[in-house]
């Protein structure tokens, strides 16, 4: 089954729709991290109120590079088009933000886990869901 997984991520109908989502999500991850990680050591927020905000800035960086890149095909453009596209990826993704607050905070307060690595794994948690959704929905 994984191996079926990774052969259509090399080289399937998606592959490289799939590669460039990634590649954002990975890019859009580093900046939550850094962005976690400056409101909690440098401005002193709670982790879990640090992560909604960090999220939220990341949602918008997100929408703005895959509608550039990784959905240039299907783009959403116009005025009207983006704004309805960015509020769609903001209800797509907002409703990730719980899954990735409940991982967050069961690793960190249950398990001991430091908060940046637990917002790593809670990232790649929610990201399969939010590629599924972003890509029926947000640009379907």
């Amino acid at each position: 089954m994984l191996r079926t997984v990774l052969r259509h991520v090399e080289s399937g109908p998606l592959s490289r729709q799939l590669r460039r989502f990634v590649i954002v999500g990975t890019i859009a991850a580093g900046v939550q991290m850094a962005l976690l990680w400056l409101f909690v050591e440098t401005a002193g927020v709670h982790y879990l109120i640090g992560a909604v905000v960090a999220i939220e800035i990341t949602i918008v960086l997100s929408y703005v590079l895959n509608n550039a890149w990784t959905f240039r095909r299907m783009q959403n453009s116009g005025v009207g088009g983006y704004v309805v596209g960015l509020l769609k990826t903001n209800l797509v993704r907002g409703t990730a933000i719980p899954i990735q607050l409940v991982v967050l905070y069961l690793l960190v307060d249950w398990q001991q886990v430091p908060y940046l690595l637990a917002n790593a794994v809670a990232i790649v948690f929610s990201g399969l869901y939010r590629y599924v959704l972003d890509v029926q929905w947000t640009w379907g």
